[in-house]
């Protein structure tokens, strides 16, 4: 699969089509109708994507006149991707296929505050035994296998595999002059995603100052894992990854904050279809907003935070009272962007979702605010989302 050929904007609408398409597949004809495309462009690419391996076809369809029309569908089993969830006190790695659907998972007990190095070594152990334990299920990709690890991967992401790689038999990305190896090669794994708390800097793949762990301030996460994983590694917010890999769905709504409140509380925002970073990555920080001028002091340095408030809540057995403190933050937000949707996940949503829900929408319906409330977030939203952090990319979104 040569993925820096699918970077034409023309070809990645396409293969974005037949992904949301599903098993059912789509016409050629149809593509063209919902591209804008002329027939014979479409022709061209579908036939490109079918060389690669990423496109087969689905059988045939009925027409109203002529032979029917030959329906197309995405090879799932192209290319995977790696997606991890590096949250305060549990490590979650999950590998998909180009689809997203899950194929392995692991999860494990982790300390974030045990530092970046111990804390790496974990996130990099992991990911080995996770290919390791899907690599079943990868198919052979063909013996030219190129990836363009695109601007937000590392620049240690290239050709040649660290050792950490090499050991656990991952298909990392051979160079021109590359021997070919002996009998078939799985499908190849793109690149790791990592979600982890907030602040960051999505753009320098660098932690900010994380609350409660300011020692993962400015340290080169996303460098240190594409050297020792050698493959490209893309980092983001944990909110921002689940809002991601919840816009990526079929009739996603357009606009959404998708609120998370597990070990702590931030929001993932999506607007117009695509998530909204900001220029420091600082967009979301909901769990940061001041509710309370008096309040309690929050780790992060201010008094009163929506983040405090609430787990203190939790803490103390009242969910409902949790509940209607992230109503009033979903309402400023509902305010403040227009959103069509409030989308809830965490695993302390998740633990009380009628409750949660309920008391949110409560709150917006009290205000005479429109805006729907439901669960949507699993329980592995974050580490999905992280795995769409390399795939989105490949489909142009």
């Amino acid at each position: 699969m040569n993925v820096p050929a699918l970077r034409s904007p023309n070809a990645a609408l396409v293969l974005d089509l037949l992904r949301t398409a599903g098993e059912t597949g789509i016409s050629r004809l149809e593509l063209a109708e919902r591209t804008g495309l002329t027939p014979q462009a479409v022709s061209k690419i579908t036939a490109r994507l079918r060389s690669e391996g990423l496109a087969t076809e689905a059988g045939h369809r009925a027409s109203t006149g002529g032979k029917p029309r030959t329906v197309l569908r995405l090879v799932p089993t192209a290319g995977y991707a790696v997606g991890v969830h590096l949250d305060r006190d549990e490590l979650t790695t999950l590998l998909t296929d180009l689809a997203g659907a899950v194929v392995a998972r692991r999860t494990r007990a982790l300390d974030l505050g045990a530092g970046a190095g111990p804390v790496l070594d974990a996130v990099a152990e992991e990911v080995r035994g996770l290919l390791t334990a899907g690599s079943t299920a990868r198919v052979q990709a063909g013996p030219d296998v190129r990836l363009d690890a695109g601007p937000d991967a590392g620049p240690d992401a290239g050709p040649d595999a660290g050792p950490d790689a090499r050991a656990a038999g991952l298909n990392c990305v051979p160079g021109p002059d590359s021997a070919p190896a002996a009998g078939p090669d799985p499908a190849p794994v793109l690149g790791v995603g990592v979600a982890m708390p907030g602040p960051l800097d999505h753009r320098a793949g660098v932690p900010g100052r994380v609350t409660g762990f300011p020692e993962w301030e400015g340290h080169p996460v996303r460098e240190e894992l594409a050297r020792r994983l050698g493959l490209p590694v893309v980092l983001d917010k944990d909110t921002n990854a689940a809002a991601l890999g919840l816009a990526v769905r079929p009739a996603a709504p357009g606009s959404f904050a998708y609120v998370h409140l597990g070990t702590g509380l931030g929001a993932g925002l999506v607007l117009g279809g695509a998530p909204l970073r900001g220029d420091r990555t600082g967009a979301g920080e909901l769990g940061h907003q001041t509710v309370q001028l008096d309040g309690p002091p929050c780790g992060c340095g201010g008094r009163g935070c929506l983040e405090v408030l609430c787990l203190a809540a939790v803490a103390r057995g009242d969910d409902a009272g949790a509940a209607r403190i992230l109503g009033a933050g979903a309402a400023n937000v509902v305010r403040l962007l227009d959103i069509d949707e409030v989308l809830l996940g965490g695993r302390l949503v998740l633990a009380a979702p009628e409750v949660f829900a309920g008391g949110v929408r409560e709150v917006l319906d009290g205000l005479g605010l429109t805006a729907p409330v439901r669960v949507a977030g699993e329980r592995d939203a974050v580490a999905e989302g992280a795995a769409w952090l390399i795939l989105a990319p490949v489909f142009g979104t």
